[in-house]
Formats: structure tokens, C-alpha cells, sequence
């Protein structure tokens, strides 16, 4: 089904990607508008002639199932004829319109006017932009003399008015006073009731060194608030006349933050080297708390942290102290969310280090330091099919459940996540986790795990198809991101956003998305998830909506760099060009896919070409890996890619299976 938007922020319009959908006459957008007013709640068909008619004529009831049936035409095109509608539903004594979160633009614009109360100036502001430009008009323009539409375009005229002012009260704080001038100026012609507007106005205009502007604002205000209603001003008001008259500090715009801050690093760095003498161990273990905060500024401060990381784990081991040692691997307990390696080769040394100092370690004390080691461990052999990952993962939670440590349990269940791929299927298994670690780190303040909870989460809730759960938890992590300075969290929100557009159909948008969102990570400093992501995430989306691979030739197609998925790709360029014997090698060559977020994915690609070439032993091998996830959507417990259920490949290769063998294509 085409995903089609609706808008009521002007006049009320139905869209799909063809453009604005044919509503004919004014009943039947009636009919639409009472529906959206009705947020996905079922209207009795009783209530919808009441609302359409003053004196319902006779046969009103069938004239509101003809409005139904012709919307439904114009919605839904494509529906073959009776099969049961999926967007305006007949549910009970009614209707009901059920579509997407985001379909609705004034569903969009509280969304992001409430995203934008909890995040920083810099970053609220542009979604008050986006929020304020989806409006056309007055709100269900159209049906303003109407009833049952008076409530809800009262209610969405007030939070654009607050919307409006909370965005001049954003561009005062990022010191863009310039600009609200003339905005509130207008806002203010059309609504001069608005006490916070004035406050707004006289603001900006005293902060431009307007003190006189400023003060002939808020006597207007005076005459504007005793002429229309009445009343004096508010103590707001009052207090801004009485402040500016006496040009307090405070109301100007606050100092940089960030200066103050760099002033404080720089006396607090300068202390610190004047008072610790230069080989003290007490260096060493104070740099590995800086590379870890280092790690999650995003961009070059990851990438920088991992090299020096290694260079600090060197370092402890040339003292010779085997707990130095444990104390600087274990100090890096970075959360981690993406399953391959950024650098295999670095995390293999880690791995050898934390392994020696385990050994080294006197008897069985330090069993802090022996449960950090193990996690350490377990989140370094990330995507690895030995049994050393599985067994530190567990090794590590049970010491950490028995200290009753929060910070160290928050740290063993990463690494028990790194290691929950062990077969396809455990979404369920990771969804726990990812709850088990909200709750903790909410309720000892360790930030940067609960973002990590909300992320895993967010992937377990797509692989099981929950996407309003998933949405929910997105929208946490970017809540507690933004407001403690996290960047990275976004990369994976942003990506998650183009995997939404994908599962709803909307195919162009999403390949809008996934390329907004592959530019975000260059600079990252995450080429384990960086490499290859983006030419696969197109494959993913084109082989879902049934379209051709678009790999036309090894030669041509296959020049994008693919990464780690350029085995995965080779065999649709091969069957493109006619190649079936080669792609059929190719097939059978195909390592078992790392045990990771995208093993499902993987195994579906496999699986599509084998199915294109009937080749049975391919296939039998697939089915088998991927019959424990069969509940799942393919690829979607990533957070990035999805290839649909993947009950519908186990039924396709099951029919494959039972067909017979198709001789051996020619090249």
C-alpha cells in the first residue's frame, strides 16, 4: 500500500507520492477531517451524521457509508476489491482512520515542538523551524464553523502561538535578537494579548542597546492590556520595566558557557601538571578517564580515544603491576551499541592484554578488577565465533550480580549484549537486557548506559515489529543525548528514522534518509559501522519492495565500496548479468555471516539469490540459521535495514525445497 500523508495545518489534504489525492465533494472531507480530529479513536457512524447534518436527511447513514467507500477508493487504490481496508477501517459501530505517527502534519508538529523542549537552544531551533513551517493555513480551515472541529483547532492554534514564542525565546538565548524584532512584531499585530510576546519584544530590542525601543514595547503593552481586556500587566512585565530601568546583569545574554569552562580546564590542567610528578601511575589512570569522556564526544574523540587507549594499556603493562594494569583496561567502560569492531586488530590486542592481567592477578581477589577484565573482554570479541566471548560475558555478570555493584553490572551487561548473537533469533533476550539497563542506570545516574539501554531496546522492539515501542525509545535517547552532550546517539536515531521511512513504504524518502544519514557518519569515527552500511542499506530497500537488486554488473555496480557486505552483493550483480553458475559458487563459498546485528540480513540476501537460482543447498543451510528468528523482521533488530518477516522467506524457501531441482543455468 502507497503511504499516504494527510494535512490539516490549512486546508485538509490527502497526499501520496503522486501527488494530492481527489477527495471530491465537501461531506466526504468532512468525513476525513472528523476522523483525524479523532487521533485513530473509532467515530460511530451515529456521530458522523450528527456532525455532517443539522437535520440529517433521510438516509444519512447510507450516505456516510458512501463518503467511507469513496474515500477509501482515493486512499487506497490499489486494494483489490473486498479486501479489507488497512488505513480507514470499519471497526464496531464505526470508523476509524489508523495511519502512521507521522502521517499527519499536526501530529508532526507536536512531536517536534515537544522534542524541543527538552534540548539544547542550538538544537531545539530548527525543529521549532520544521514544526512552524508544516502550517498553511488556520488549522482545518475549512471547518471553522463546525462543531466538532472547534475544540481541536483551538487547541492547535494556542500551541502555534506558544510554538512561535518559544522559538523568539530560543533565538534570544543563541543571542540572534536581530531576528526576533521583526517576527514578534507581526505575531503581536494579530495577537496582542500575548503577555510572554511583549516580555519577548522588549528584550530583543534592549539587548540590541534599544533601552528606549524597549521601554515604549512594554507602555504599549500597558495600554494594549487596559483597552482590549481590562487588566494590568503581569508581574513578568512589571519586573522587565523595573529591570530595564535599572539595567540589571541579568538581562543579558549569559556568557559562552564554553568559555568559562575552557578557562576552568585550562587552570585545572595547568595544576594538575604543576602537582603530579610525571611518571606517576596517578597520570596514567587520570588519562584513561579522559580518553573514556574523550570516546563519547563523537568524531575525532572516538577515533583518537582507541588509539590512545592502546598506547595507555601499553604503558601500564611497562610498570610491571599487573592491577595498574587491570585498572586502566577495565577504567574504559565506554557503552557500546554497534556489533563489529571499529578496529579488529586493536580490539584483538586489548583482548591479549586483559587476558595476561587476568593470569597475572594474585588468587581470586580484585574481583572488580577480574569482572571488569572479562567484560572487557566479552565486548572486544564482539562478532567473533569462539566460546571465550560468550564464556566472559557470563563469568563477568555473575561477579558483578554478586558484588551488587551498579556501574560494574551496567558495564558485564554491555558486554552480555556484545555477546547475545550466538544464533539468530534472541531480539526477546536483548530486549531484556536493554530493560534491565534503563532501569539500573536510571536509578544510580549512569547516563551514558541508559541512552545504551534505550538504543538496544529500540533495535529489539523493531526486530519484534513493535515500532511504536521502538519510537518511544529513540526519542528517549535522544531526550538524555541532548541534554548531557552525547552526539553519537544521534547517529543511530538518525539512522533508525530512515529505517522507519523503509518499513512504511515510503521508498524514495527513505533513500532520502539513508543517504542524510550515511554523511552523518563520515567523521564519526565508527568505520565498523560506517563501511559498506549505505550500498547495502539501498540493497535492503530495494529487495524488500520487491524491486530489482539494481546491481547490473560486478564491474560497474560493485565499484561502491561495500565493506564487509561486498560477498553479500557479488551474487545479485552475477544473476543481473545472466552469471548463474557463478553466482551459484559464489553462494556456496559465502561464509556463515557475522554472528551480529545484521546476520539475519545477511542470511536473507543468501537467501533471495538462491531462491532466484533454485539452489537447494543454499537454501537448506539458510532456513536452518534463520528458523529461530521467525517472529522477526529481518534485519530491523540492526536499527538500520529491514528485509520484511522472515517467516516470508522460511515459506518461500520451504516451497523451494519441496519443488524440484532446477538444472544448472549456462553462463
Amino acid at each position: 500500500m502507497e503511504p499516504v500523508a494527510f494535512g490539516v495545518l490549512g486546508p485538509v489534504v490527502a497526499e501520496s507520492s503522486g501527488g494530492t489525492l481527489a477527495l471530491k465533494g465537501p461531506r466526504h472531507r468532512a468525513v476525513l477531517a472528523r476522523l483525524i480530529v479523532a487521533r485513530r479513536r473509532v467515530v460511530p457512524v451515529a456521530h458522523l451524521v450528527e456532525d455532517l447534518w443539522t437535520v440529517p436527511p433521510p438516509g444519512a447513514v447510507g450516505a456516510v457509508q458512501t463518503f467511507v467507500a469513496a474515500l477509501r477508493r482515493a486512499l487506497e487504490p490499489d486494494r483489490p476489491p473486498r479486501a479489507p481496508a488497512h488505513l480507514l477501517v470499519t471497526e464496531g459501530p464505526g470508523y476509524a482512520l489508523r495511519p502512521e505517527p507521522d502521517a499527519v502534519d499536526a501530529w508532526r508538529f507536536e512531536a517536534a515542538v515537544g522534542a524541543a523542549a527538552n534540548l539544547p537552544a542550538a538544537d531545539a531551533l530548527p525543529r521549532l523551524e520544521e514544526a512552524l513551517g508544516l502550517w498553511r493555513g488556520p488549522a482545518y480551515a475549512e471547518f471553522t464553523q463546525e462543531d466538532w472541529a472547534r475544540g481541536e483547532r483551538s487547541r492547535l492554534a494556542e500551541l502555534r502561538l506558544q510554538a512561535v514564542e518559544r522559538r523568539a525565546g530560543t533565538q534570544l538565548a543563541l543571542g540572534r535578537a536581530a531576528e526576533v524584532v521583526p517576527d514578534l512584531d507581526v505575531h503581536l499585530a494579530d495577537h496582542p494579548w500575548r503577555e510572554d510576546a511583549w516580555r519577548l519584544l522588549a528584550l530583543a530590542l534592549y539587548r540590541q542597546g534599544r533601552q528606549g525601543d524597549a521601554l515604549g514595547v512594554l507602555r504599549r503593552a500597558r495600554a494594549v492590556l487596559a483597552d482590549q481586556l481590562g487588566v494590568d500587566p503581569g508581574p513578568q512585565l512589571r519586573r522587565l520595566q523595573a529591570d530595564i530601568l535599572n539595567q540589571e546583569p541579568c538581562l543579558d545574554l549569559p556568557a559562552e558557557p564554553t568559555a568559562t569552562a575552557g578557562r576552568l580546564w585550562t587552570r585545572a590542567a595547568a595544576a594538575y601538571d604543576r602537582t603530579v610528578a610525571t611518571g606517576a601511575r596517578a597520570r596514567l589512570e587520570t588519562t584513561v578517564s579522559l580518553i573514556r569522556n574523550l570516546a563519547v564526544t563523537g568524531g575525532g574523540g572516538l577515533e583518537a580515544a582507541r588509539q590512545h587507549r592502546v598506547e595507555a594499556i601499553t604503558a601500564a603493562e611497562e610498570f610491571g603491576d599487573p592491577e595498574l594494569t587491570a585498572r586502566v583496561i577495565g577504567a574504559y567502560d565506554v557503552p557500546a551499541i554497534w556489533t563489529r569492531s571499529d578496529d579488529p586488530e586493536l580490539a584483538q590486542r586489548i583482548v591479549a592484554a586483559a587476558e595476561s592481567a587476568l593470569i597475572a592477578l594474585p588468587g581470586h581477589s580484585h574481583e572488580a578488577a577480574r569482572c571488569r577484565l572479562l567484560a572487557t573482554i566479552a565486548l572486544e570479541m564482539r562478532g567473533t565465533r569462539t566460546q571465550r566471548g560468550p564464556q566472559a560475558a557470563h563469568e563477568a555478570e555473575e561477579i558483578a550480580r554478586r558484588l551488587d555493584d551498579p556501574a560494574l553490572l551496567a558495564f558485564t551487561l554491555n558486554g552480555a549484549f556484545m555477546q547475545s548473537f550466538i544464533r539468530a533469533g534472541l531480539a526477546p533476550r536483548r530486549d531484556e537486557i536493554g530493560a534491565e539497563l534503563i532501569a539500573l542506570a536510571s536509578r544510580h545516574g549512569l547516563v551514558t548506559y541508559e541512552v545504551l539501554g534505550h538504543l538496544i531496546r529500540l533495535q529489539a522492539r523493531s526486530a519484534l515489529g513493535d515500532f511504536p515501542a521502538a519510537d518511544g525509545h529513540a526519542a528517549a535517547a535522544d531526550r538524555l543525548a541532548g541534554r548531557h552532550e552525547l552526539p553519537l546517539a544521534g547517529v543511530f536515531t538518525q539512522w533508525y528514522g530512515a529505517l522507519r521511512q523503509a518499513a512504511s513504504g515510503r521508498l524514495s524518502q527513505a533513500e532520502a534518509a539513508y543517504r542524510s544519514a550515511a554523511a552523518r557518519l563520515d567523521g564519526a569515527g565508527m568505520p565498523g559501522l560506517e563501511r559498506g552500511i549505505l550500498p547495502f542499506a539501498l540493497l535492503c530497500l530495494r529487495l524488500a519492495h520487491k524491486m530489482p537488486s539494481g546491481l547490473e554488473s560486478v564491474e560497474v555496480d560493485l565499484q561502491a565500496d561495500w565493506g564487509p557486505f561486498r560477498p553479500w552483493a557479488e551474487p545479485f550483480a552475477m544473476v543481473a548479468a545472466g552469471r548463474h553458475t557463478e553466482a551459484r559458487a559464489a553462494l556456496r563459498a559465502l561464509p556463515e555471516p557475522p554472528r551480529d546485528l545484521l546476520y539475519e540480513a545477511c542470511c536473507c540476501l543468501e537467501a533471495t539469490v538462491a531462491l532466484e537460482i533454485g539452489d537447494q543447498v543454499v537454501l537448506e543451510r539458510v532456513y536452518t540459521r534463520l528458523l529461530p528468528a521467525a517472529d522477526e523482521l529481518a534485519g530491523a533488530g540492526s536499527g538500520l535495514v529491514t528485509l520484511g518477516p522472515v517467516e516470508h522467506y522460511l515459506a518461500d524457501i520451504a516451497t523451494a525445497l519441496r519443488a524440484p531441482v532446477r538444472p544448472t543455468d549456462g553462463d
